[in-house]
């Protein structure tokens, strides 16, 4: 070695070896010792800059370590050959461990929670023509709560990664200027260890800060549903931020450190480049994240679970392409977004299944007691309402559903009698509706025929027509009421719903008050002999007193009838009272002389169309009848 260049190593060495690490006790001159840091944000710039000029000195000047040494390079004495290096590599080791742990900047979790509101959904992401519509927070959100479905707003925004500064600039140029020495020199390993070190507890701890909690999968399907159905939603809140926030800086962060190390022959860092630090801080905790959707996502089908899976398989939707942007770039990492793509894949298939489930537990409905009164079941309240809030999810819902109901599900289950075909639920053209139409169809088909199964419950056949009617007539304004549920079912399978809801009612008038008009005939009550005819007083005593028990009877059993719907129910009072009042005047009005005239007439007219007009009132009210101080016809 030429004269200059032994003269500049020695100087190299010299610069270095006043900052060994291992050495019992630092050179008070040289100002450096385990308590001191070259590279501290408060500290003189000019000495760490002379060290790593001395560093890259020995590099260039030094020979080469041997593979032995440099396999295990730390904390090496000073007297070895090659020491200097060595001891280079120690300190900057530490320094490195330094700068991530003292200089790292609060991470605001806030800021970082406000990611959450940029929720859209896949479908509509992929309406490329949609206009950018206001964030909406999540549903447990109170600002949100009175629209599930504003919280999809448009495609999504190219603003939904939010990278924050985890370091000041200043330190991430130490970070950097300390890993491109280490990975020339072949400590590329040792740097990504160092680095997966220290940011991996500050990712964990910023997931952490976030909710998120670290749940096996047994624990998350241990969970009773109300308290998973709360952890879902503040999942979603989380994993947004996660993502958009925590990972996207992350990745960053290792970008502007480690993005144009030169390539080694060590096999340590000779293909990571910015991958391998990345990945060793942030795949744990990536892991553990996604590792709850996908419990979810395997766990027990039930129909009160489909809306928040549905939420789930949204938000992940969402956030796959801004997982993609994170992981799937990096060699190191992307067996993370092809976990996250599986998982969102296994939710779609909950989804179908449990729209299946549904389907089948309505058909094998086991309710074997009648509701009191006749009035809508709580099945019917569950079904239509359940069916309602499918169409929140109807872009979503019209994408994964993408066939009819099986033949196998027109059965009953196993151990009842097969159900009818449904011939209602083929429509003409199968190629003219939406897979989920014809599934909302069906649902609706099979609610029928549960219904009518539970008609057979009653003992009053009349309350068996009535009950149909009710029910029918509560899912009929339920489609009506929504158009969106109408323009999938279909006016023809509407109009033939209005027509089981008139049949029911007709028929509920025609067994409940056939027995009582008859009462109010001629038949029967003509007598004729040789010479004369005229009316048996006989009969028509019998008659009126028939009259009045039945009718006495149907307002003590109808009165505690419940019609729900008050439009309906004066509706149905009315056609009654049409048919009913008229009858009874006329049918007093040709023979009450003939009572009037007998003894005792009041115990055979007891009541006056008015009466019966004021009782009519107490029908189908749900309650036992209230006294009435009746006027009497006889005055």
């Amino acid at each position: 070695m030429e004269g200059s260049a032994a003269e500049e190593l020695e100087a190299a060495e010299r610069v270095v070896m006043r900052w060994d690490s291992t050495a019992s006790a630092a050179s008070s001159a040289g100002g450096g010792g385990d308590d001191q840091m070259l590279f501290d944000g408060a500290a003189d710039r000019a000495e760490a800059e002379r060290f790593l000029r001395a560093v890259d000195d020995l590099r260039r000047l030094a020979p080469p370590p041997s593979p032995a040494s440099a396999g295990s390079p730390r904390r090496a004495s000073s007297a070895a050959g090659g020491g200097a290096l060595q001891v280079a590599m120690a300190r900057l080791e530490d320094e490195f461990r330094h700068v991530l742990s003292a200089r790292a900047l609060d991470l605001e979790i806030e800021a970082l929670a406000g990611l959450s509101s940029l929720s859209v959904s896949s479908s509509d992401r992929r309406n490329s023509d949609a206009t950018e519509a206001p964030p909406a927070g999540d549903d447990d959100d109170s600002s949100s709560v009175s629209s599930s479905v504003g919280r999809r707003s448009s495609y999504r925004s190219l603003q939904s990664i939010r990278e924050i500064d985890l370091f000041p600039a200043d330190a991430i140029s130490d970070l950097h200027a300390i890993a491109s020495r280490m990975a020339a020199a072949g400590y590329g390993r040792e740097c990504v260890q160092v680095y997966a070190s220290v940011r991996k507890p500050a990712v964990d701890s910023a997931l952490r800060r976030l909710g998120v909690e670290k749940l096996s999968i047994g624990d998350v399907q241990r969970l009773e549903w109300d308290a998973l159905e709360a952890k879902i939603r503040r999942w979603i809140r989380a994993a947004r931020a996660a993502v958009r926030g925590v990972f996207a800086s992350e990745r960053r962060l290792c970008f502007h450190i480690f993005h144009d190390l030169p390539l080694c022959t060590s096999t340590a860092i000779a293909t990571a480049a910015d991958d391998a630090p990345f990945a060793e801080a942030v795949k744990g905790a990536a892991l553990q994240l996604f590792g709850f959707a996908e419990a979810i996502s395997i766990g027990r089908r039930s129909p009160e679970k489909l809306f928040k899976i549905i939420d789930l398989h949204d938000a992940l939707s969402d956030m796959l392409p801004d997982i993609s942007d994170i992981f799937a770039a990096s060699k190191a990492a992307e067996s993370i977004y092809v976990q996250a793509a599986e998982i969102r894949s296994r939710l779609a298939d909950a989804v179908r299944g449990i729209l299946s489930e549904f389907e089948n537990a309505l058909l094998r409905d086991p309710s074997k007691t009648p509701v009191p009164g006749g009035t809508i079941h709580p099945l019917t309240r569950y079904v239509m309402n359940y069916s309602t809030l499918i169409l929140d999810y109807k872009a979503t819902l019209s994408e994964l559903i993408i066939s009819r109901p099986s033949a196998s599900s027109r059965t009953a289950a196993e151990g009842n009698e097969a159900t009818p075909a449904f011939p209602d639920l083929d429509p003409a053209d199968p190629d003219s509706q939406l897979p989920l139409a014809t599934h909302l169809v069906w649902i609706i088909v099979v609610l029928e025929h549960n219904l009518e199964s539970k008609a057979s419950l009653y003992k009053y056949a009349a309350l068996s027509h009535l009950f149909l009617m009710n029910n029918v007539h509560y899912i009929v304004h339920k489609v009506k009421d929504s158009a969106e549920l109408r323009g999938l079912i279909g006016d023809e399978y509407l109009k033939r719903l209005t027509g089981k809801f008139r049949q029911a009612a007709t028929s509920y008038q025609r067994t409940a008050w056939l027995k009582i008009l008859n009462c109010l005939r001629d038949e029967g009550l003509h007598v004729s002999g040789g010479f004369s005819s005229g009316i048996s007083k006989s009969a028509l005593r019998v008659r009126f007193k028939a009259f009045n028990a039945a009718f006495e009877e149907a307002h003590r059993v109808q009165s505690a009838w419940y019609v729900p719907d008050t439009q309906l129910r004066e509706e149905l009072r009315i056609s009654i009272s049409e048919k009913l009042l008229p009858a009874y005047r006329s049918f007093l009005g040709r023979f009450r002389h003939h009572i009037e005239n007998s003894r005792h007439p009041e115990l055979y007219i007891k009541y006056t169309v008015e009466d019966l007009e004021i009782a009519m009132a107490d029908f189908f009210e749900g309650s036992p009848p209230p006294p009435h101080n009746r006027r009497r016809s006889h005055g």
